[in-house]
């Protein structure tokens, strides 16, 4: 996907925000689409991590706005997303790129099925981690989500992927507190990845840290929120990012870790 192209995304997001069977999507086509600066920064970040010609996976694709980052870099895509309205937008948004494949489908430890909870309202955080419905309860920031439907879902894997599609460039995780479960079926280390955090359940983010340490010698850096800008632009090790990710204040809310493999040579 060329820049002159990025403009058809937005647009086509914007037809199907309009759609009453995709009423439930209509914040999230708005906010993620359409916004040039929001996406020039996105392609800023991801940049050093992917290039053309680069195989990506979108894990928690959700409406498709990182998948048009990545395509705008050069890289192909396949977007995972389990929740159907979602997987229909991304497939509808992307439907005459040949370079975007959607898998409809969670991504866990091992491939079968898992309950998800929908929030109908706001999507973007309906979860397959029961666990973090029950940590928002009453949480500062979160009092106001209502997960308000279940819905069973198939599993895939990251090994089933790679076995499929080939090894990434990098592997983007957005899952709501489901993020230990996807990289406890990651079996081989891949050259980049990043993970979503959240204040609310932090011990799940240092499972993951560590996880990650048993896979290869990954070094670490943070974006917190939608800022699109790494904090320390220099790679911390596992324990100085476990150390940060504590320390961080409540509010702070939510993130995402960035995951480098060392080459081996500086190993």
């Amino acid at each position: 996907m060329t820049a002159t192209e990025q403009p058809r995304q937005a647009v086509a997001a914007r037809v199907l925000a309009a759609d009453p069977q995709l009423a439930g999507l209509r914040r999230s086509l708005e906010f993620y689409y359409g916004d040039a600066a929001r996406d020039t920064a996105m392609d800023l970040l991801y940049r050093r991590f992917v290039g053309p010609g680069d195989l990506v996976f979108d894990i928690g694709a959700h409406v498709g706005d990182r998948v048009g980052s990545f395509r705008r870099l050069g890289a192909r895509v396949v977007a995972v997303e389990p929740q159907p309205l979602c997987a229909r937008a991304v497939r509808l948004v992307y439907a005459d790129d040949p370079a975007v494949s959607v898998v409809q489908a969670a991504c866990g430890d091992t491939v079968g099925s898992v309950r998800m909870y929908i929030n109908s309202a706001n999507p973007t955080v309906s979860t397959a981690s029961a666990e973090f419905v029950e940590a928002a309860d009453g949480a500062n920031g979160w009092s106001d989500q209502v997960w308000d439907a279940e819905l069973d879902v198939p599993v895939t894997t990251i090994a089933s992927l790679v076995a499929e599609h080939g090894r990434p460039a990098f592997v983007k995780i957005d899952v709501e507190g489901f993020e230990e479960a996807v990289l406890a079926g990651l079996h081989d280390p891949v050259p980049a990845l990043s993970f979503e955090f959240t204040t609310i359940q932090r011990d799940t983010a240092l499972r993951c840290l560590r996880r990650l340490a048993t896979l290869g010698d990954y070094r670490f850096d943070v974006a917190l929120g939608e800022s699109q800008r790494l904090t320390f632009d220099r790679w911390l090790t596992g324990a100085q990012m476990e150390a940060h990710l504590r320390e961080l204040p409540q509010a702070a809310n939510a993130g995402d870790v960035y995951a480098v493999l060392l080459p081996a040579r500086t190993r």
